[in-house]
């Protein structure tokens, strides 16, 4: 019998077919579902990155461009998502129609790096917190703290954590509100966290406004619209417009990117001494708080990393499985993924943000524009991706991978102006992921149209 997955008229009422298989059963729960990405939005970083946009552009600037950013993350976020409910699929998964087999093994690592790397990111913050309120050894810490988050994705405890993140996500917020009302009763209530503006008033010395600047620094955060889609698959069709609308709609991005930035931005210019940065502003909390300071940021990580150290464990497995042909049950994954996180702890990595997020910001702003355009260009179709087998699959899909490499080659080139000139860094720094997004997405768009066989990624099987 000839299977036809070649991506024809026929094909499309086939694989319709496929989508629909199956109902909501064993889906999550609406409410379970977003308080399981809720834990996102407790990331310390988006404190941090808040702040130092404000410090690099100004806090009117920054303002701005977080206000895009939560505009343009609802709406990407909200079209990937309703494809990833209604198409049952994963990064690993989509990731096979737009690069194909072999290449979506590539978007696969690269996912399960960023979340290890947000892991380590994370949790050294916690460590740090530790050990400014009871001194010993960063190392220590850091073992403790890869210790009791490990079992936390686990069976149970995960479903366990679900429930406890409904819990833990006032106690965050409502922290943040406390360090507010404390700082300023200590220190005083002043404006000049919103009148901060840059050193040197250069407003183009950074390749253009410094809402620009800022709308592009966020981009490198680009990585959550691959999170949503891993979460997204777990949820029912029936609650489509609630997860587009609440769970990863413009709601969450309010509480994540525009109420943690403006705690990071009052907290850096009220209390004195303190640095914009993910460890000074855990620092100067616990200082300034205490204990509860420290519960605060305990809640915090907890929350986000119990996304980071399941995604990447989970995306560590499919590589594994896919690539190394190494079959090993979950929790040997969850294990292996969790010495990587301890050992990379050990490392001076809160050093390396900036230039971390400049790297992957590259390779990730094109997987989403790539997606978001097949996705656009594609509506109508259905495919439930972990229905179909990788042998269906090419195992390299030429749209996709030209689109990738060549915008990851624009955008790579325009984070190496600096290097070339000073003079040029801010340039590329702010134009390189927008280009980036912008290339990937047209050069697929164009491919999309000049090659329609490989618009599935489908191939022609006989079984």
């Amino acid at each position: 019998m000839t299977l036809n997955l070649t991506g024809s008229n026929d094909d499309v009422e086939a694989t319709d077919a496929l989508a629909r298989q199956g109902d909501d059963d064993d889906q999550m729960s609406r409410g379970s579902l977003a308080m399981a990405w809720y834990g996102v939005a407790s990331a310390f970083f988006f404190v941090y990155i808040g702040a130092a946009m404000a410090v690099a552009y100004g806090t009117l600037n920054a303002i701005i461009g977080i206000v895009l950013t939560i505009i343009c993350y609802g709406i990407i976020n909200a079209v990937l998502a309703k494809y990833a409910i209604n198409n049952r699929t994963t990064v690993a998964q989509f990731s096979r129609t737009i690069l194909g087999t072999a290449g979506s093994s590539i978007a696969t690592i690269i996912f399960a790096l960023v979340a290890i790397y947000y892991a380590v990111f994370e949790g050294s913050i916690v460590a740090y917190a530790f050990m400014a309120a009871f001194g010993g050894e960063m190392w220590m810490w850091s073992l403790i703290v890869v210790i009791y988050s490990t079992p936390l994705i686990l069976g149970g405890a995960r479903r366990f954590m679900d429930k406890l993140n409904g819990w833990l996500m006032p106690l965050y917020f409502f922290g943040l509100i406390a360090a507010v009302i404390w700082a300023g009763v200590v220190y005083g209530f002043g404006d000049a966290w919103l009148t901060q503006a840059p050193e040197v008033p250069l407003p183009f010395a950074q390749g253009g406004p410094g809402w620009l600047a800022t709308f592009a620094g966020y981009m490198g955060v680009w990585i959550l619209m691959m999170f949503t889609m891993d979460y997204a698959a777990l949820g029912k069709r029936k609650d489509l417009k609630f997860h587009q609308r609440i769970t990863f709609g413009w709601l969450f991005y309010v509480l994540a990117y525009g109420f943690a930035a403006l705690v990071g931005i009052f907290l850096t210019f009220t209390i004195p001494g303190i640095e914009a940065s993910e460890t000074g502003l855990a620092g100067g909390l616990v200082s300034l708080m205490g204990v509860f300071g420290l519960v605060v940021i305990i809640a915090s990580q907890t929350r986000i990393n119990t996304a980071n150290y399941y995604l990447g464990a989970a995306n560590l497995k499919s590589f594994g499985e896919r690539v190394l042909r190494v079959r090993m049950p979950n929790i040997a994954w969850v294990l292996v993924s969790s010495l990587i996180i301890f050992l990379l702890m050990l490392l001076p990595i809160v050093q390396y943000l900036l230039l971390a997020l400049a790297w992957q910001g590259v390779l990730v702003t094109a997987w989403v524009a790539i997606a978001l355009t097949h996705v656009l260009l594609d509506r109508g179709r259905n495919q439930e991706h972990a229905a179909i087998e990788d042998k269906h699959y090419r195992a390299f899909n030429s749209n996709g991978l030209v689109a990738w490499a060549v915008a990851t080659v624009i955008g790579i080139v325009m984070l190496q102006l600096g290097s070339i000139d000073p003079g040029l860094a801010g340039v590329g720094a702010t134009w390189g992921p927008i280009l980036t997004a912008l290339s990937a997405g047209a050069i697929y768009a164009i491919l999309w149209r000049t090659h329609p066989t490989s618009r599935t990624g489908l191939i022609k099987v006989v079984s």
